[in-house]
């Protein structure tokens, strides 16, 4: 039990008493009294904040590698728990992280992430960037200082072994889902390559009946120019023999022929196109096409458009029977070639 206060200012006064009286008795003078002083510096405020501080020492969230894997510890506020977060660097963003500590403790109402220096840093970045160096985790009020280990680097054998058993992981896929992944591929494209050839029905029909019809003026064309070439020769043999002399139906048959190929030249300065017989028939096909196309209602546009997504099915069809996809022996490849 403690003395009354009384006593112990007796007591103390008793202390200071005896040496004054020692120092009267042998005539020594006593030194001057000193006062100890206390002086507060800086701001009030600082000093009361510095005494609620929430910033929490760093072992409450570490970091940590398994498996080659970070794992993220930290103490869940509102379950007073800790929980393991095992992240996937390369794959994983900061805003998916955050997201997963809220969906664990439905008590967290904020989560951000800050570097050291106070720079937030954004949602979207992956998590191989915040472990690169150490950060701060913030939840609700309270402040988390992160230090990240440094990932010890594996040796050239451990690298290898890694590319092995990534490489045995990606073929022991490829075998288990490659045929329903083929199989499913496949049946997609039937059903599209089916409904395209519904589309494509009307239209074809359409399409034949009215290159049947340009076929048939384009042929007539032809006809009719052979006609009045035979009856220009005929013509140009009765003026000659029967009519005048070929004194007077020579300098008519050389403008003739400069005429033509004036003509021809025309042609050329028109449509680019030397003047050959095939292409002039394919020219003027398209002419009777196109226009017959308008008159009933025809969408070229469409139909080639059609077309080109069937040739590309088809292909896609024939790229995935080839014995490579199939993954088939040599033997049977050549059998099939």
């Amino acid at each position: 039990m403690l003395p009354p206060a009384g006593q112990l200012l007796r007591s103390a006064r008793g202390r200071w008493q005896q040496p004054l009286a020692a120092a009267a008795r042998s005539g020594r003078s006593l030194p001057a009294p000193q006062m100890l002083r206390l002086k507060q510096t800086g701001n009030l405020k600082h000093h009361k904040a510095a005494c609620y501080s929430t910033l929490v020492p760093s072992d409450e969230v570490t970091v940590s590698y398994r498996y080659g894997l970070p794992v993220v510890t930290l103490m869940l506020p509102s379950r007073k728990e800790r929980c393991q977060f095992t992240i996937k660097p390369m794959l994983t963003r900061v805003g998916t992280f955050l997201q997963d500590i809220q969906k664990e403790d439905k008590g967290i109402e904020r989560a951000e992430v800050f570097t050291t220096d106070g720079s937030k840093i954004p949602t979207t970045a992956l998590m191989e960037i915040l472990l690169m160096n150490d950060f701060k985790l913030v939840i609700n009020n309270t402040t988390y200082s992160v230090q990240v280990p440094v990932k010890e680097k594996w040796s050239r054998e451990h690298a290898t072994e890694a590319e092995d058993i990534k490489s045995l992981v990606h073929r022991l896929f490829i075998a288990l889902h490659l045929e329903d992944h083929q199989l499913r591929r496949e049946r997609e494209l039937l059903q599209k390559l089916d409904h395209l050839r519904e589309q494509l029905v009307p239209l074809e029909q359409m399409k034949a009946k009215i290159a049947t019809s340009a076929d048939a003026k384009t042929n007539r064309l032809l006809w009719t120019g052979l006609a009045l070439l035979s009856t220009q020769g005929g013509a140009l043999a009765w003026l000659t023999w029967w009519v005048y002399s070929w004194d007077i139906m020579e300098p008519v048959t050389y403008f003739i022929t400069y005429g033509s190929a004036l003509a021809f030249y025309a042609y050329f300065v028109l449509t680019k196109q030397d003047y050959v017989y095939p292409d002039v028939k394919d020219r003027q096909f398209l002419h009777y096409f196109y226009r017959k196309s308008r008159s009933q209602h025809f969408d070229v546009e469409q139909y080639n458009k059609l077309k080109e997504a069937l040739a590309e099915v088809e292909e896609s069809l024939r790229r995935l029977h080839q014995p490579l996809h199939l993954q088939l022996p040599i033997q049977e490849i050549n059998d099939k070639d």
